[in-house]
């Protein structure tokens, strides 16, 4: 395996710029327990190791249901979710792969149905910057659990 560099140490400035948008994100409009499901999900998408590891810990310091996080990949078919929570997932999925035609209107109208519109463009945002971190993470291979005494992760007490 080829050695990748470390992005944070080779673009602080704009490092710095990314993580205080990241902080920003997290006094949005949106509950904790949804954006941990959205992060965790759009992690999953992106096969981002480093992130999947990250919020699983995330939601579990927070107080979501471990079996929840295990179904965070099945969410269609798992009975554990509300309807806010599956539209921010149906959300999380159609940003995370954008459909060559774009986001379908009937998907917008169901997404519109839990979510006011400050909410809709919070969690937008909330989708927009996972989708970073995530494309860095994997770029440059930045090794799962990697962190956790920074970002104190080890609370988590998952090893």
């Amino acid at each position: 395996m080829t050695q990748r560099i470390n992005y944070v140490q080779k673009s602080p400035e704009l490092f710095k710029k990314f993580y205080e948008f990241s902080l920003a994100v997290k006094e949005c409009s949106i509950e904790q327990s949804t954006r941990d499901l959205v992060t965790l999900r759009a992690s999953q998408m992106n096969g981002c190791a480093f992130c999947v590891d990250m919020h699983v810990k995330e939601a579990k310091i927070h107080g979501e249901r471990e079996l929840r996080t295990h179904h965070v990949a099945i969410w269609r078919e798992s009975t554990l979710f509300s309807p806010r929570e599956r539209a921010a997932l149906a959300w999380t999925e159609v940003l995370t792969r954008l459909p060559e035609h774009g986001v379908p209107d009937e998907l917008y109208a169901r997404v519109r149905e839990q979510f006011q519109e400050k909410e809709l463009s919070d969690l937008t945002y909330i989708i927009i910057e996972i989708n970073g971190w995530n494309r860095a993470n994997v770029a440059f291979q930045t090794v799962p659990g990697s962190s956790d005494k920074v970002f104190g992760l080890d609370k988590a007490n998952l090893s």
